[in-house]
Parts: C-alpha cells; structure tokens; sequence
C-alpha cells in the first residue's frame, strides 16, 4: 500500500496530491513544487500555519486534478507528530472523495534537523495508521480505504528510501490488528475465541505458539490467574508466542494483560465504566500484534510473548473479596477486591516466563488502574520500572513515537500498603491514594529481581473519539513504542 518513488509532477497524471508547506522556510528543491507553494502561500486564505489547508484544482505546472496544500506552521516548530497528524487528516479527508490512491510530496530539505528518512517515516505511519477503518460491524461501507498512498521523493532517492516503507508497513499493520482486537465486542471475544484468533495469526506468522488451558493451569497452580476466571463460564488459558533467533544474544518477554470483559467481578463497576471494558485486553494485544509484526522485521533477539486471557465475571463461582489464593510463584494473595483483577493475571504469566525462559528483561503492557488516567489522563502512559536504564530507553521511545510515557516511582515504603493480615500480600493498597503505584509494586514483587518494567496504558489504549491517525476505539498504543523501544535495546 506504501510506495515510495519518484515522478515528474509535469508528466504523470494524478487524482490528488498533498503537499506540505512551511510557514517560513521553503522545504522543496523541485521547480514545480516551489511554484506550486509559492503561490499557495501568496493567496489571502493560506498562510501555512499548522492545520490550515486549501485545495487548488488543475494547478498549472503540476498534472493533478487535486492538490491540497497543507500548513505545517512554524520551521522551528515542526517535529515527527506534526507529520504524522498532517498525513493521517489528508488520508482521512481523502476517504470521504473516493481517490483510489492519493500522492504525498515528501519535502527534499531538512526540518528543524530532520532528515528526509525521517520525514519520510512520519509521514508513512500517519498515513498508514489514518487509512484503517473498522466497520466490520456496519452494514453501509460506502466509505473504504484507500488501495494506494504513494511518497515522491526527489531523483535519486528512492532506491536509498524504500526499505523504509517495509518497516513502517509491518509495524503499522500490526497497531492496526491490536486496534482490530480490542473493537471486537466481548461476545465476540470470550477468551476461547480471543485465544484462537491470535493463535491462529500468529501461527500463519511463523511463531511458535502453546497454549496452557484451563486443566494445565490448574496443574501448574496458576491459581492466581485461576481466581478471576472463577466467575466465568468462558475458560481462561495462558498463550505463549515465541519469535526465536539462532546464537540471539538477548530474550526479551512481553506480558500483555488480556482480560475480554472486566465487570469487576463481585466488586461489580457500576454505570457507564462499565461499557468499555471490552478494551480490558489492550495489553494483549498490543503484545500479540507486536510478536506478529516482529516476525516480519525479524529483531536480532529472542522474543517471547505471554498473554494470559480470562473474563472477570460474577457468579456463584466467582472469587470473592477476602478469599485467599495461591500463586505461581507460590505467595498466597488476600482478596481486597475482585476489580484489582489484572494484576492477578499478570503476576502468574510474569513468575511463568522468568522461571520459564530467563529473560534479559521483562516488559508487562496492560490497562492496569483508573489511577493512572487520574494522575496522567488519557494520552499518556505510566512506566513503572526496577531498571534506569530499562525506564529512560522506553520514555526515549515514546517521545519518538508519540506514545507518551511518564516515569512514575516506586516508593519502598509504599510496600506496606500491600500488607495482610492473613497472606503473604493484598492485591489493593489499604488507602485509596496511590493506586497505580500500590499495583506497580505488587507486580514488581513477581519478577525475581529481572530487568522489567510496567507500562500503564489504562489512559491510552482507548478513546471515544477519533483522532488525526486514528478512529474511535481502540488505539493499538504500546505496538510501535516497543518496536522503538527494541532498537534502542539493540544497540
């Protein structure tokens, strides 16, 4: 879907062609885009300051019927997200015209210190990411995505630029299968039907896939991960994806919360925070979309996924608060309350690939506390974190994607909110204050002294409403942050 090329915009014939303008810097060596801005920018209604866009017809010295102009504002201003946002609201606005494929005029200069590969990448992903509908469930799809989103780049450059679009696709698709997962309804995503549709794309992938079900849990004593899927008549199982590499230097593990639908349990939620909780499994597939799309990179490091995948419901089997259980690692855990429940299921999955597989570090994604929306909002996640360096690599990465990271502590002496009575630990904190750190330090006692850190993405991982790249729903954040995240790993 994403070609890079070059073209003489004399000659060939396009339907519409975007082209970005800088407010006070020309960003264009080509004669017939430098016309073409100039005059853009010579009209009353364009200036070029960010989001301003105007459409010319059957410009003269560019062969396209269409070409919409549109401001990036200010040279010093403009950074990846500002292209990202320009090429995500280009496609989506195309899509309601019906062009079959639309053209990005990528600009051949450097902005504020960007180079072209650079430019170019932004561009790509907000296109890519701004090209996805989900209407699987509408009956009208009269609106469709586009089929092709070409870049032309200046002479000589294409060959040099094209490898870029390889990554970028792969990555792209697989922010795009997690959005696809996490949309699905919970009646159509119980944690059998969940199970098998990862297993099977993965599978198709090349990975190396097992399942631990219901009888084998109960075997190993996930008993954990057991006591939330109690309550439900869907049975929970613990998927395993493995992406190995011959003489790999390092494994990294990536744990995804996967819970379908999150009532709360006996601790049942009340009123609308209930209505999106089939987005309770952003965590798994943000790391089911990752080990996908890492197939097709191909990391030089092992990569293991675990996505442990129940539904938290109530029932007269459901666990109840002050119930007491047992873990994988063999710690037995008071129940405060049965909406604490991801961090049940994650500290099994945790203790199983650190004992399992002894990974270099370990990296739990999952949509963990509504305290870390209060503290942060929606659009940026917490990063909790026993590693500096672990901690600095992923907040580095998110400043480059746009997935926004904040690094959050881990007070000692907060450890003793977790205390019981009549277990080794609770899975709440005894005050209301604090909760996002009280379940980063509960599941920080899982993980055996490994290199790992938590990614709280209860504020990202979901929106009401649609955005420059993306519709309403499900984000897919967390998929191109750890592909950021792995190359600064590798280096």
């Amino acid at each position: 879907m994403l070609t890079v090329t070059t073209a003489d915009l004399k000659k060939i014939r396009l339907d519409t062609l975007a082209v970005p303008v800088c407010q006070d810097k020309a960003i264009y060596k080509d004669t017939a885009l430098k016309a073409a801005a100039k005059k853009a920018l010579g009209l009353k209604e364009f200036n070029g300051k960010k989001d301003e866009s105007l459409t010319l017809y059957d410009l003269p010295g560019i062969s396209a019927r269409r070409v919409i102009f549109w401001g990036l504002g200010k040279h010093a201003n403009i950074d990846r997200e500002t292209l990202r946002v320009m090429a995500g609201k280009i496609v989506k606005g195309c899509l309601q015209k019906e062009p079959a494929t639309v053209w990005f005029a990528v600009p051949e200069m450097k902005i504020n210190g960007l180079e072209t590969s650079t430019l170019l990448e932004a561009m790509q992903e907000g296109a890519c990411l701004g090209n996805h509908l989900f209407s699987k469930y509408k009956g009208d799809q009269k609106i469709k995505p586009l089929k092709q989103i070409k870049f032309r780049v200046a002479d000589g450059a294409a060959r040099k630029l094209r490898p870029i679009s390889k990554r970028v696709t792969a990555v792209c698709e697989g922010t795009i299968l997690a959005r696809e997962w996490i949309n699905v309804p919970s009646n159509d995503k119980t944690p059998e039907k969940l199970t098998r549709s990862i297993a099977g794309r993965a599978k198709k992938q090349g990975l190396k896939v097992r399942i631990l079900n219901e009888s084998q849990l109960k075997q190993k004593k996930f008993g954990a991960l057991l006591a939330v899927a109690a309550g439900s008549q869907s049975k929970p199982s613990l998927l395993i994806l493995e992406h190995k590499v011959p003489h790999a230097q390092k494994t990294i593990a990536l744990v995804g919360k996967g819970v379908t639908f999150d009532s709360g349990g006996l601790n049942i939620k009340t009123g609308n925070s209930m209505a999106s909780m089939k987005a309770d499994m952003s965590g798994a597939a943000a790391v089911a979309a990752t080990l996908i799309s890492a197939a097709k990179i191909n990391p030089k490091f092992n990569l293991i996924g675990a996505i442990p995948i129940v539904e938290n419901m109530p029932s007269g089997r459901a666990t109840r608060p002050g119930d007491i259980v047992r873990s994988y690692a063999g710690k037995t855990i008071e129940i405060g309350n049965t909406d604490a429940e991801g961090r049940l299921i994650l500290i099994d999955a945790m203790s199983y690939v650190v004992k399992t597989y002894q990974p270099h570090y370990v990296i739990d994604v999952a949509t963990l506390t509504g305290a870390c929306v209060v503290a942060l909002g929606e659009n940026i996640a917490g990063v909790f974190s026993n590693d500096e360096d672990l901690a600095g690599a992923i907040i580095a990465a998110g400043e480059k994607t746009h997935e926004r990271c904040w690094r959050m502590p881990l007070p000692e002496d907060y450890k003793d909110l977790l205390k019981s009575d009549f277990a080794d630990m609770s899975n709440i904190g005894s005050t209301r204050w604090g909760g996002a750190i009280a379940a980063a330090l509960f599941l920080s006692e899982f993980t055996a002294d490994t290199p790992w850190a938590h990614i709280d993405i209860a504020g990202p991982a979901y929106h009401g409403k649609e955005s420059a790249y993306c519709g309403a729903g499900g984000t897919g954040f967390g998929v191109r942050l750890l592909f950021e995240l792995f190359d600064k790993l590798e280096s």
